[in-house]
């Protein structure tokens, strides 16, 4: 393989998924690999190069460990110091951090100049870094906010800023001195973390987001990714750190992220009962041909005394029969002996489907004169007492349940928590922890 690459190359490369462009490299071989290494923009992702446009003034890298945030870091850095001089500060959570991952690091600005062959000045004394045509990058410490009072800056590089420890205050002392030049901005690239500031530069009309996970970048041994899916995959970590989702706890949360964490566990081999809970979507009637909303199909089992989420097989984007039927399928894959739906939004489809089906499940059908919130209080009270566990990851679930407030609020990421009431009406049959939870009349 030889460089440069011709238009055809670089058009297909940008065309692939990371999973054939990993395929193509293991045929390029070691030497055709050490070129293209150099063309980062044609094999880059979308999420590592720099937002189009002028309007930004942040970029917030915000991605899973492994996905190359340094590297585009550093690219982004060594590109920029090509042209006029500027002054760019390098703030990491220390300044050994800086040296080690912004600097010196495998994917660090020394590394990426030498295969741009780019002449840099390295003075690890004085912590700065020159080019020639007199941009000069110094480091500095989100350990260290004061070091950031006075001096201006065209550009700033700041790594990992969820780990600074005095990060409100290094920020907003690196946002008053960026602004020197015509268009100062600022590139952070971190893992996400449930801080205030992160949440509040990502809310700010002047920065552009961009992300990635873990299993999109193709330099990594497709071996690693595999232990790493199979290890945290739909675990709050792992949505954390491999996906770079930003997760955060809701104020007065009846499942706290916490918790939920801590109530994990092996799936038993047996149960003694198993049952479907359903929230049927307000929407359309049957036969309008209209989509309703998402519908709630939570899975749940009891074995003694501890209760289990087994599945989420909720559904959305379906008419009237086509989530009725996907409970009918989520009753017969898991054997339930009930199911259990709200009347109020269409249960009587539900029963009516079951009996087309033959599958010999009449659900029983409830009614609720208290909100969902008041209903899930004594189900999330198992959790708290260790009685009640997840058997495995249910991103979608928990982050409704994550919204459920103490108090009567949502603060979730949809409309309604249909998935989670699913699940609180299924736990709630298998309990029986009618204590403070509405009277239930079966039709």
């Amino acid at each position: 393989m030889k460089l440069p690459l011709c238009p055809s190359d670089a058009q297909a490369m940008a065309g692939m998924s990371p999973d054939q462009l990993r395929e193509f490299l293991d045929k390029c071989g070691p030497r055709g690999v050490l070129l293209l290494d150099a063309a980062f923009d044609l094999w880059a992702s979308e999420g590592q190069l720099p937002p189009a446009g002028e309007s930004w003034r942040v970029w917030l890298m915000m991605a899973g460990r492994g996905f190359g945030k340094t590297r585009a870091g550093a690219e982004w850095i060594n590109n920029l110091a090509q042209g006029s001089a500027k002054r760019i500060a390098l703030v990491a959570a220390s300044i050994d951090e800086a040296r080690n991952v912004m600097v010196e690091g495998v994917s660090g600005i020394l590394n990426i100049a030498r295969k741009q062959r780019t002449r840099v000045t390295w003075e690890p004394s004085r912590g700065r870094l020159t080019w020639q045509k007199g941009t000069v990058a110094q480091l500095f410490s989100g350990d260290n906010a004061d070091g950031l009072r006075g001096p201006e800056h065209h550009v700033a590089w700041c790594d990992e800023l969820a780990k600074w420890r005095q990060a409100d205050e290094a920020w907003n002392n690196l946002q008053m001195g960026l602004r020197a030049g015509p268009r100062p901005r600022a590139l952070v690239t971190t893992t996400p973390r449930p801080i205030s500031l992160l949440t509040r530069i990502k809310a700010d009309n002047w920065t552009v987001a961009t992300g990635g996970r873990t299993r999109d970048n193709v330099s990594l041994p497709k071996a690693f990714i595999e232990v790493m899916m199979a290890t945290y995959a739909k675990t709050r970590i792992g949505r954390q750190e491999l996906d770079g989702e930003l997760i955060e706890d809701v104020e007065g949360s009846l499942w706290p992220r916490a918790l939920i964490e801590r109530c994990r566990d092996e799936m038993p081999a047996r149960f003694d009962r198993v049952v479907v809970g359903v929230d049927p979507p307000a929407g359309p009637s049957p036969g309008s041909g209209r989509v309703g909303d998402a519908c709630g199909i939570v899975v749940c089992g009891r074995l003694g005394e501890k209760y289990y989420v087994l599945a989420d097989e909720s559904v959305a984007g379906l008419g009237a029969d086509g989530w009725a039927r996907a409970v009918v399928v989520a009753a017969a894959r898991w054997r339930a002996d009930k199911v259990i739906a709200e009347a109020n939004n269409g249960g009587t489809m539900v029963a009516e489907v079951l009996r087309i089906a033959d599958h010999g499940l009449a659900p029983k059908l409830v009614h609720a004169s208290r909100g969902k919130v008041a209903r899930a209080e004594p189900i999330a009270m198992l959790f708290e007492a260790g009685r009640a566990f997840f058997c495995g990851g249910f991103p979608e679930l928990e982050d409704e349940l994550a919204g459920l407030q103490i108090g009567g609020g949502y603060d979730g990421p949809t409309r309604s928590p249909d998935r989670a009431d699913a699940m609180v009406w299924a736990m709630n049959e298998l309990s029986q922890a009618r204590a403070s939870v509405p009277r239930i009349r079966a039709l």
